[in-house]
């Protein structure tokens, strides 16, 4: 998918524009966190914007640049390289765009200083500081320039935050604005869109994106035509001034070819390490702590960066198994409500006929590996497993509990949607579910939950189910104890603080293993009698031998 390009002189905007709604506002609601001077080095250093280089026909664009933390280190790179640099020159090789007012006007403050303080004259100064920096938003306002350099921290705030006709005016500009895309990945396109050939972008930004549904288009876009040329991983780093929820990566994109990446996880920020760290990803010379991994950027695929032994192993899997669904396991997830309180009570504070209650199993019932049920009933209004909901006349006392409860029903977005079936649940539930066996899992948790279902409840949403027609579950439930079936998930999925892992359904669907009928009658066996046991070293000697997994294989999956 080609993305919409934006010219180098882009056609006149008219309309609302994020000045309208962003430059009086507070930092919070735009989505502004300060960088630390360290990490600003290291990603000047990463993008070759380094003291003692040549800065000969160099643009530098900051696309977010609030009170400076990055131009003001770069035009001081700049500076000390380019003492003899005519001013017209110097005018033509730095861009600043700030939306906030208040941002902006700090950041000209020190810019201005810093010029004065190396000997500009006042009228030099004011003709620089009105070249470099603009007041606007970045993702409408002209720039006809092609940068060598695009650097910064681009703003991490989501579409909710955002009014409506900017979020549309955004969508029609941003063809990799998709889904619920955050505000950083128009700032990548745009960003990407005015490199010069050769040219490289470094950001630090949250990296929900490389894995996750609404960055599928910007890694397309990625893909065809710019290198993945480094990554740094920096989740539980103090990259920034204060704590932030989400988990920042330093991505070096180069507009070239190139198939090889260097990744390193989790530094250490301190001015020595990092410029270390920094001279081994751009030399590519030897580091503990560096890894190249190859064909990262491929389509729109996932972005696998970390535990390269770990990937390996997972290749050589997926080349030889099926994936879950194709081995006859379906998966599903269990029923949202939308008004728990009201469609999930106690068997006795739920006064309705009992064919219109089943029992339902919540993330709470399940300690230590096995459900102890809390006695919690769920309303079901459909009409067995047809997607038709029942007749109410047919059902007294349900339709007095509706009707009594129909406020807080009726506050749904489900029921304000379709004010008809104003009482159906979120989710369509399927009454035959209860009395399936099945395997449920958690959707967030530290390590694997698996749990074996015989038949008598139905899921509550936080809980993602398989159920299958061939395998067995018991030798199903070993398979996803294992580590090979939590390392499928770990390099998928996204973390969570803390470092859970979610169990969600995309991620699980990953999930390799054989077909039953190719798997002996022995290791069936094995395989059911680890499930029953779960003893860790029953999973791993029926589940190694089933994959075929050495010694060194399993320890690298159950280490990760």
């Amino acid at each position: 998918m080609k993305s919409q390009q934006l010219s180098l002189i882009d056609i006149p905007f008219s309309g609302p524009d994020a000045l309208d709604y962003f430059s009086e506002s507070s930092g919070e609601s735009r989505g502004e966190v300060f960088t630390k001077i360290e990490v600003v080095n290291f990603i000047l250093d990463l993008t070759g914007w380094t003291e003692g280089a040549t800065f000969e026909n160099a643009r530098l664009l900051e696309p977010s640049c609030g009170n400076g933390d990055f131009l003001v280190p770069a035009i001081e790179r700049l500076l000390k390289a380019q003492i003899d640099q005519p001013i017209e020159s110097l005018a033509y090789q730095i861009r600043g765009v700030e939306v906030n007012r208040k941002a902006f006007e700090v950041c000209r403050e020190r810019v201005c200083e810093m010029l004065l303080n190396n000997g500009f004259s006042k009228k030099q100064t004011s003709y620089l500081v009105d070249a470099w920096l603009i007041h606007g938003d970045f993702l409408t306002t002209p720039l006809s320039l092609d940068f060598t350099h695009v650097i910064g921290n681009p703003p991490y705030l989501r579409q909710e935050a955002l009014p409506d006709p900017l979020l549309k005016l955004y969508r029609s500009r941003f063809e990799t604005m998709y889904d619920r895309a955050d505000l950083y990945i128009p700032f990548y396109e745009r960003g990407l869109t005015l490199l010069a050939p050769e040219g490289s972008l470094g950001f630090i930004c949250a990296d929900r994106w490389m894995k996750n549904k609404y960055g599928g288009p910007l890694r397309q876009f990625i893909s065809e035509g710019y290198h993945l040329k480094q990554h740094v991983d920096f989740t539980g780093c103090p990259a920034f001034h204060d704590d932030v929820v989400a988990y920042p990566a330093v991505t070096i994109i180069q507009k070239t070819e190139g198939s090889v990446t260097l990744t390193a996880s989790r530094p250490d920020v301190s001015s020595d390490y990092l410029n270390l760290l920094a001279a081994a990803l751009v030399e590519g010379s030897r580091h503990p702590d560096v890894t190249q991994v190859y064909h990262v950027v491929d389509g729109s695929s996932p972005w696998l960066l970390d535990q390269p032994k770990r990937l390996e192993i997972i290749r050589r899997i997926e080349t030889r198994f099926s994936a879950i669904e194709e081995a006859d396991c379906q998966i599903g997830i269990g029923v949202a409500s939308g008004a728990d309180k009201v469609f999930i009570r106690p068997d006795d504070e739920l006064p309705i006929e009992s064919e219109r209650k089943l029992p339902i199993l919540l993330t709470r019932d399940v300690k230590n590996g096995e459900i102890c049920w809390g006695g919690k009933m769920l309303m079901n209004p459909f009409d067995g497993d047809c997607p038709t909901l029942v007749d109410l006349a047919h059902w007294p006392l349900f339709s007095a509990y509706l009707e009594e409860n129909k406020e807080a029903i009726m506050r749904r977005h489900v029921a304000k949607k379709n004010p008809q079936n104003w009482f159906k649940t979120i989710d369509r539930i399927y009454p035959s579910l209860t009395n399936t066996p099945k395997l449920l899992i958690p959707d967030i948790k530290g390590e694997a939950t698996v749990v074996y279902d015989e038949g008598r409840f139905y899921p509550h949403h936080n809980f993602y189910y398989v159920v299958s027609q061939t395998w067995d579950l018991r030798a199903l439930q070993a398979v996803l104890l294992s580590p090979v079936a939590q390392a499928f998930v770990a390099t998928y999925s996204l973390r969570m603080r803390g470092d859970y892992l979610r169990y969600q359904a995309q991620y699980l669907r990953r999930i390799r293993i054989p077909n039953w009928e190719d798997i002996s009658k022995l290791s069936r066996q094995k395989l059911i009698a680890a499930g029953r046991s779960q003893s860790p070293v029953d999973i791993k000697l029926a589940v190694q031998e089933v994959f075929g997994l050495s010694d060194q294989d399993w320890q690298i999956l159950a280490e990760n």
